[in-house]
């Protein structure tokens, strides 16, 4: 009961008992019905007696004093460096089947195309277009030679086997229809096959041969597959264009790991992953570390016949690190090695291990199934579930 409660039981008590004459509703309800709070806690003191052995709890426990130092570990940060996919990835074969069969009933369900609104009769763009159009059979370029309201229009699936759907089929049949050609080889064409109209200025002359009405070179598009997947080059970021590329390099030992090193003075893990990068591969590189909070960790223990074995490091200040160079060398005994991942993007450039600071001797740009290859089973544990699958 607070005191503004105690205040009205006062006032109330002096005035005689308690009823709705003397207080309002509301404090009439709160002073008859007890809180079941208090009673509860009331009845729980009530109901277990002190001990006479139970001695008070102090309001401040002691301190206690460790018995021995706290184990040292090497705290390392270590840039995730990413070049992101650059294309789409290649479509299964029931993905290809599926976009044919819905751009085909499209054009069954769209109206008919009006081809006079886009071509004045009689000139030469009509006749390519009737040309086309009798052998396509559907103003669609891209979904083979289907005929949308003819009596096969129920028949929009393709056969298994079919290459309708494949991408070198699609893009060969923009190809030819930007070139003024049909979608697939179409008989001889003459000026009487175009209803009177005479395209070559003599109808004798164009009658028994193929010819363009017009004549365009078109420029073919760049192959998803590059120089650099035909040789296998792995220190490209020309490669695996549809798949992510992580920057991992080996070490003095000879292990292949992602680029790492001490946290050095007060810097935070943010500011050393992006110092890595520039002393390890110099600073040709546009690279973005995208947060603050590590994506990762991984821990090593140093042991020798599955004992502990800790080591004397020789922790010498940063050129980089204000903070570093204000202490002296030290030696510092460490247990372990504790390594903090942190996400990084590749923008622009390329590595350079030439200037590295650390003693890596090479580099590669990998996707997922060759990080996995080439680092050691424990760290893979570490760091397959912050990768990406494409």
């Amino acid at each position: 009961m607070n005191a503004g409660q105690k205040s009205a039981r006062r006032i109330a008590a002096g005035n005689g008992p308690i009823s709705r004459d003397t207080v309002c509703v509301s404090c009439l309800h709160r002073l008859t019905h007890p809180s079941r709070r208090n009673a509860s806690t009331g009845t729980a003191l009530a109901e277990s007696p002190s001990s006479p052995t139970q001695q008070p709890r102090h309001p401040n426990p002691p301190v206690t004093t460790a018995k021995a130092p706290r184990k040292a570990y090497q705290l390392l940060a270590s840039p995730v460096l990413s070049r992101p996919p650059l294309l789409t990835r290649d479509l299964t074969s029931f993905e290809k089947a599926y976009y044919l069969y819905q751009k085909r009933l499209n054009e069954r369900l769209a109206l008919p195309f009006t081809r006079y609104f886009y071509y004045k009769k009689g000139t030469p763009g009509d006749a390519e277009w009737k040309r086309k159009i009798k052998v396509r059979k559907t103003p669609a370029r891209d979904i083979g030679v289907y005929a949308a309201y003819g009596d096969e229009g129920w028949n929009d699936e393709v056969l298994v086997g079919d290459r309708t759907a494949e991408r070198e089929s699609v893009v060969e049949a923009l190809l030819r229809d930007a070139e003024g050609k049909g979608i697939v080889d179409e008989e001889v064409v003459g000026d009487k096959d175009t209803e009177g109209l005479v395209v070559a200025g003599d109808a004798k002359v164009g009658e028994g041969q193929r010819r363009d009405l017009t004549k365009v070179e078109v420029e073919r598009p760049v192959e998803r597959v590059t120089e650099a997947d035909r040789a296998n080059n792995m220190r490209s970021l020309s490669r695996k264009m549809d798949r992510t590329l992580y920057l991992l390099v080996k070490n003095r030992e000879g292990r292949w790991r992602f680029p790492q090193d001490r946290v050095h003075g007060r810097e935070n893990l943010h500011q050393a992953a992006e110092r890595i990068l520039v002393q390890g591969f110099g600073i040709d590189m546009n690279t973005w570390i995208v947060g603050n909070h590590p994506i990762g960790h991984h821990q090593m223990n140093y042991t020798s016949g599955g004992a502990p074995a800790p080591r004397l490091a020789k922790i010498s200040p940063n050129r980089l690190v204000s903070t570093s160079r204000d202490r002296p060398e030290y030696e510092q005994e460490e247990y372990g090695e504790k390594v903090f991942f942190m996400k990084g993007r590749m923008m622009t450039g390329q590595a350079d291990i030439g200037k590295n600071e650390y003693g890596d001797s090479e580099f590669r740009w990998l996707v997922k199934e060759e990080v996995e290859e080439a680092v050691t089973g424990g760290y893979w544990k570490s760091v397959k579930d912050m990768l990406a699958e494409r």
